[in-house]
């Protein structure tokens, strides 16, 4: 068995119980991470971009039996198609004009490691089918070379959407597919373990309190049950910048605001899915019942979240106000200042954050 939780901390990785929650989805995805790791066999990770794809990638990693190597990392579209061959395969010296040496590549930087392609998607079809032959024979020849070189390495893959659909389109090799997933890991949305949400906040909160020197009053009820309904289009990635933002400002506020776009710029707009039918009695409803929301939000703000004067503003009873609240996840008080720890006034600002221990990179979780 491996020893899992060691080896998270050995890499600097986050404690697993925060990273996989309680979810049976991510429980799924730990099990799996932690039954293919002890192999060399091609993993393809896919999930919506903040979903936790490279932090899974660095735990394959740090169970496997190459994590005495290095894990190489190539952001496949942050590299212009002209230079990617040159950077995965390298060069021999004499190449090109300017190759006055000879360079490695990240193919075999990764040698007796683990080679990592973030959004495999990206890689055009001659650089696939190069990376085809490293895959079959665990050979490749550097750019202006004639030697066949062997190289031993696991291939990780990530993407974002279904590569299915890239094939089917021809910008996606099926065989170089079937070549990378041997194992397929699907991250869920962060909508869709939202029973994680309360550990994740709590570890953000932890986290970013000991980096700002700030400890912010418990989020009330209702604006944890917005978060709850919330749809997280940028997932854990925009859970943190939330919460971050939070602690830094101590705003309840500003993080409901946050949550509840600006309709004056945006429009009322709703996700529809058209492959199947629609109804547009409940499509309407619900982009009522979003309108409302907002409305209902800029007048408590602008009553300083004086619930009364709202009411009257809004020309409905007291009653029907917090009914509406309640049913919307809205919080029903104002912003509450943030209390003051140790060493710090109330009202005094923020220290600068200083590097430390707690700011490393043990927070990220995507």
């Amino acid at each position: 068995m491996i020893h899992s939780s060691e080896s998270a901390a050995a890499f600097n990785l986050p404690p697993l119980d925060i990273l996989f929650g309680k979810t049976a989805a991510m429980q799924a995805v730990r099990n799996k991470i932690e039954r293919v790791a002890a192999t060399d066999v091609p993993v393809l990770i896919q999930g919506e971009s903040g979903t936790g794809k490279e932090i899974c990638v660095q735990l394959l990693h740090a169970l496997s039996l190459r994590s005495r190597g290095g894990l190489v990392k190539v952001s496949c579209p942050a590299i212009p198609h002209s230079l990617l061959e040159t950077e995965l395969f390298g060069y021999e010296k004499g190449a090109f004009t300017g190759a006055t040496t000879t360079k490695l590549g990240r193919v075999e930087q990764a040698h007796n490691g683990t080679l990592f392609l973030d959004e495999v998607g990206s890689l055009d079809l001659n650089v696939q089918s190069k990376l085809l032959q490293v895959l079959q024979d665990g050979t490749f020849v550097r750019v202006g070379g004639h030697e066949s070189r062997s190289i031993a390495t696991r291939l990780v893959s990530a993407a974002n959407g279904d590569l299915r659909n890239q094939v089917e389109s021809g910008t996606f090799r099926l065989d170089f597919l079937f070549r990378i997933n041997a194992v397929t890991i699907n991250l869920p949305p962060l909508r869709q373990r939202i029973a994680d949400l309360p550990i994740l906040i709590d570890y953000f909160i932890e986290h970013y309190s000991r980096t700002f020197r700030h400890t912010p009053e418990l989020l009330s009820k209702s604006a944890m049950r917005l978060m709850q309904n919330y749809h997280w289009p940028g997932n854990i990635r925009q859970l943190e910048n939330l919460i971050r933002s939070y602690v830094l400002i101590g705003s309840e506020d500003a993080l409901v605001a946050e949550l509840i776009p600006d309709q004056s710029r945006s429009g009322v707009t709703a996700e529809i899915d058209l492959s199947q039918p629609v109804s547009l009695k409940n499509i309407t409803r619900q982009a009522t019942h979003d309108l409302e929301r907002q409305i209902i939000l800029k007048v408590l703000q602008a009553n300083s979240w004086n619930r009364q004067k709202t009411a009257k503003w809004l020309q409905i009873s007291y009653r029907s106000l917090l009914y509406k609240l309640s049913e919307a996840g809205m919080p029903e008080v104002p912003p509450r200042p943030i209390r003051s720890s140790s060493g710090l006034k109330k009202n005094d600002p923020p220290a600068a954050p200083t590097p430390s221990s707690h700011s490393s990179s043990r927070t990220r979780l995507y």
